[in-house]
This record gives structure tokens, C-alpha cells and sequence, in this order.
């Protein structure tokens, strides 16, 4: 019987799971996969690690059914379908350590009521990262679970970098930029460290590039800088999120528009972005198809909101060595990144068409002043990694 590490993601109608045997090489990928419409008309769809559909389920009559009954059919079936494993522990990706948790932690009751304290910080997320935990805690309760914060990789933040220009009461009260998309960076430092560590020491920006988006400064592989501050709506126009945004529109909308706070709430997480400019979809690939002159607006948008910041950034880097492109669209979209390193040329950038299309590893020329990459990112694999430190005396300190 194969030791084994589950790595969930819970969203508020989605959870993202990935199953990873143990061995002396560290976790091995043995299957993944996704059980998305909660809430709705629940589908799960799990692959092995060569791609194989291992199951194709949906439930037709589904709508009330919760995270806790879909997980336990979703446990259920890994034990009858997947090759016996010994599962050892279960790895979470919690949106929102604040300031007090960055290291991976091992569930427990005060932790819980530590992280439910951090909910209004990340009430369209948090909620949902706890529902899991607890689902997980009903169906085995003996089982470890660990808490992987999605924050903890801004930790170390500079102080100036984590203020906002308001009153220092507020600051004191958590009000401050904490930055996301933690683990996929944490996951790119690593890979970048191995595939090119004279690189890795120097200045890059990681585009975390999806429906949702960020960028982060890194300078020796350590985050210095990043779009996302105080929650996940912060920095680059995203999917259906609106970006950076000039706080007097928020006004406007309640003030002149009649909206209420869950109306403009909703207007700028879920009927923005791609999605909102452009009247089509929030899926860049969609927006590739079509010939409606909305959708180029959005796409010019996205890739000059990113430009845009990544200069930001490189003024806190005091200069650019590298860019890493990762995400759902980072890593497969050959026209986003050229877009947006031709807004970037005057810093020398030179794009490698061919490697370009071909989603190479490396896509700058070889005279390029920048070095562009593409690299996968593994949230997953960051996540199981992380379990199995907070598993051992020395890890999930804090």
C-alpha cells in the first residue's frame, strides 16, 4: 500500500484535487482532477497522471447537495478506484493567513477559529477554504489536515510595501496589501531555482496570468512587490474581476447609481474584467475566436493593464532581469504574451517567435536584454510539499 498526500482547493461552487504518492523523490503525481457546479448541477471529472479519465460523474439532480456529502462521495470513490492508497494527510489551500499565520499549519480547533476570525478579509473565499476542512474533519476526523496559506509567500513584504495612504488605526486593524496567488509563486521560485539559478537570483516578475491575475516583483526568488493588496480584486483586469479601480467609482455606484455594497460587490468580482468589457465571456479563448470589435478592446486591455503594472514593479525591483510567464493563459497563450512583451520592448525584450508558439520554456532571443520564460505552475504539488513539512517536528511554525 502506496503512502499518499491529497492537496484540495475548494472554491465556493468548485474544489480542485490532486492525489500524490510518497516516495524517497518527494510526492509523485498519481492523479488529479475537479468536481466543479456545486451548488448547481454538480460534474466531477478525475484524470490519472497520463491523462486518463478515471471518472466522468455528474449529478442531474444535484442542486442541494453541499461540499461535505460531495466529498464524501468523492472519498468513496478514490477508495474503491484509486490504486489503495494510504492516505496520510490532507493539504488545504486557505486564501487568507493575515498576519499572524505563513507557515503551513496542522488544523486544529484553534487554528480553525483563528482563520474563521480572517473570513471578513476573504468573504468570497475563506468561507469556502473552512467548509472544506471541516467536510474533511466530519468524514475523518483522525485524518492531519494542514492549512497552506496563499498569502504566507508575501510575508516578508517591505513594511512600506503592505501600506495603504490611510489612517494607521485602520493599518493596525488589517487593512493593509497582504498580496495572493502565493502558492503558484512559491511553486515558480522553486522551479525557476532549478532550471535556471543564475536567473533565480537576480530581478523577475512572475505573471500569474488566468481568470484570475497577478503579478509579483521577486528579487532572489523573494517577493518584494506584487498587483494583488488587500483581496483578490486588486492589480491586473482579470476574468470577470475589475482590477485596480479608482475608489471614487465605488462611491459613484452607491452614491449616484443606487447600488448597494453586495450589488457593487458583485458587479466587481463576478461582471467585470474580460467579461464586463468585453459582453462576451470572461475565457480568453473565447475571445481569440471572435471577430466582435469588443472583444479585441478587452484583450488590448488585459495586455495593457498588465504591461502597465509589470512597469510598476520594475521600479521596485530597481530594474528587470527576467519574466516568467505561468497560469492558465500564461503558460498557453503564445498572443497574450507577445502582446504584452511588445508593450515592454523599450526594456530591450526580444521575442523568439517560434519558441513563442510552441509554449517553449524559454522564449526570448538570445540576444534579448530580458530573459522570458514559461513555467507550469503546480499549486498542487506546492501544497502537498507543504503538508508533509508541517507533518515533521521542525515544520508549520509560525
Amino acid at each position: 500500500m502506496s503512502r499518499a498526500v491529497v492537496s484540495l482547493n475548494s472554491g465556493s461552487s468548485s474544489i480542485k484535487f490532486a492525489l500524490f504518492t510518497l516516495g524517497p523523490d518527494g510526492p509523485q503525481h498519481a492523479a488529479a482532477g475537479k468536481l466543479e457546479g456545486i451548488g448547481t448541477a454538480p460534474h466531477l471529472v478525475a484524470r490519472d497522471k497520463d491523462g486518463t479519465i478515471l471518472i466522468d460523474r455528474n449529478w442531474d439532480d444535484g442542486s442541494g447537495l453541499g461540499h461535505e456529502t460531495l466529498l464524501h462521495d468523492l472519498f468513496a470513490w478514490a477508495g474503491d478506484h484509486l490504486p489503495d492508497p494510504d492516505i496520510v494527510a490532507v493539504g488545504h489551500r486557505v486564501v487568507h493567513g493575515g498576519t499572524k499565520f505563513f507557515h503551513p499549519l496542522v488544523v486544529d480547533d484553534a487554528l480553525l477559529a483563528g482563520l474563521e476570525a480572517l473570513c471578513p478579509l476573504a468573504p468570497l473565499h475563506q468561507p469556502h477554504n473552512l467548509a472544506a476542512i471541516r467536510a474533511i474533519r466530519s468524514l475523518a476526523p483522525d485524518l492531519p489536515q494542514v492549512a497552506c496559506f496563499d498569502t504566507a509567500f508575501h510575508h516578508e513584504l517591505p513594511e512600506v510595501a503592505t501600506r495603504f495612504g490611510l489612517p494607521r488605526a485602520l493599518h493596525d486593524k488589517g487593512i493593509r496589501r497582504y498580496g495572493f496567488h502565493g502558492l503558484s509563486y512559491e511553486y515558480i521560485a522553486r522551479a525557476l531555482r532549478e532550471a535556471d539559478p543564475v536567473l533565480a537570483s537576480r530581478r523577475v516578475i512572475a505573471a500569474h496570468l488566468g481568470n484570475g491575475a497577478s503579478l509579483c516583483a521577486m528579487r532572489d526568488c523573494r517577493s518584494v512587490d506584487t498587483t494583488m493588496g488587500f483581496t483578490a480584486l486588486d492589480g491586473l483586469m482579470m476574468g470577470t474581476r475589475c482590477g485596480t479601480i479608482d475608489p471614487g467609482v465605488v462611491i459613484h455606484l452607491q452614491t449616484q447609481e443606487g447600488m448597494s455594497a453586495t450589488d457593487v460587490e458583485a458587479l466587481l468580482y463576478n461582471q467585470s474584467g474580460l467579461l464586463g468589457v468585453s459582453g462576451i465571456s470572461s475565457d480568453m479563448r473565447a475571445l481569440h475566436k471572435s471577430d466582435d470589435p469588443r472583444a479585441a478592446e478587452a484583450i488590448d486591455l488585459f495586455t495593457l493593464r498588465a504591461a502597465r503594472e509589470a512597469s510598476a514593479l520594475i521600479f521596485s525591483l530597481g530594474g528587470l532581469d527576467g519574466i516568467v510567464f505561468t497560469a492558465g493563459i500564461g503558460e498557453n497563450d503564445p498572443v497574450i504574451r507577445a502582446a504584452i512583451c511588445e508593450r515592454l520592448a523599450w526594456l530591450g525584450i526580444a521575442i523568439d517567435q517560434d519558441a513563442n508558439a510552441r509554449n517553449a520554456p524559454v522564449i526570448s532571443t538570445a540576444d534579448s536584454e530580458i530573459v522570458v520564460r514559461v513555467i507550469p505552475t503546480d499549486e498542487e504539488r506546492m501544497i502537498a510539499i507543504h503538508t508533509l513539512a508541517a507533518l515533521t517536528p521542525a515544520g508549520g511554525q509560525s
